[in-house]
């Protein structure tokens, strides 16, 4: 597919990883028009066999993505209206980047508060050059997140400390982000780069099916322990039974996988990744 016509996202693919660079002077405001778009590229991508990772970055210097377009209060109900039924459009966006069968990544240089926070959070990933900023301000201006800050931070760096930041409603650092867990790793701003494109397309290497029911998996986490286990091995089965699972397990008996030290076996796995890399 060949994602034209977008205004405000620059779309290069490049061996199996899309790379989507938001650009929407003056500074990435999430507003309407951009929601349309990463929205718009959702759906074409979560069904795209081309593609098996996202990567999103930024052609902004100073923001990822800003907070969302405050304009959307002025047109806010003055009285209270029924209690959603459904997700609001900037909600159903960010889950399907959360769900779509794709590793998704983000890759942070500089400032991503409220909406661009929320963004973020809605991905598989998050890497940060050191010096960038996160942060949920809502409550400082009276209300509370809307695009799902308060509950993915909640299950990603646990009760207190998401309070610290939604309730704070200060600016965390990237060290300091990574310490909480808020991302997954800061790194000086030269290595950012290099460090996202030999992950993403070392990912992109892997088969699809394994990439999409590790997600899965993983979104099983709410359950109890056991029935989380017997989704595993339900979405375990459903692997094994394909022909690529067949042919890297022939690959790697090949390779030696079962006459190497188990310290090989990165090694070997480093192997098969260049064995079904594309070339550039």
């Amino acid at each position: 597919m060949g994602f034209e016509h977008y205004s405000f996202l620059k779309i290069n693919v490049d061996r199996r990883v899309a790379f989507v660079t938001i650009d929407h002077p003056p500074f990435n405001l999430m507003d309407m028009p951009l929601i349309q778009e990463l929205d718009r590229f959702s759906r074409e991508v979560q069904d795209d066999q081309g593609v098996r990772v996202v990567v999103l970055q930024s052609a902004d210097p100073v923001f990822f993505v800003a907070h969302v377009d405050l304009k959307f209060i002025e047109t806010w109900p003055s009285e209270l209206p029924p209690k959603p039924t459904e997700l609001n459009p900037a909600c159903q966006m960010f889950e399907r980047y959360r769900t779509m069968p794709k590793a998704t990544i983000g890759k942070l240089e500089g400032i991503a508060r409220g909406g661009g926070s929320e963004l973020l959070l809605a991905l598989d990933m998050r890497f940060a050059a050191r010096g960038s900023i996160l942060g949920q301000a809502e409550a400082a201006f009276g209300f509370i997140t809307g695009g799902g800050g308060s509950q993915r931070l909640s299950r990603l760096i646990g009760r207190g400390r998401a309070l610290e930041v939604l309730l704070g409603a200060c600016d965390f650092d990237a060290d300091l982000a990574e310490r909480y867990g808020y991302i997954n790793r800061a790194m000086p701003p030269d290595k950012l780069t290099p460090f996202v494109e030999k992950l993403a397309y070392r990912i992109a290497t892997f088969p699809s099916d394994a990439i999409r029911l590790m997600k899965a998996s993983v979104d099983t986490v709410h359950l109890p322990v056991e029935l989380g286990l017997l989704e595993e091995a339900h979405y375990f089965n459903q692997c094994m039974i394909t022909k690529e699972v067949r042919k890297r397990i022939a690959e790697s008996l090949e390779l030696g996988v079962q006459r190497s030290r188990e310290d090989e076996l990165v090694n070997i796995a480093d192997k098969l990744a260049e064995a079904h890399a594309i070339d550039g």
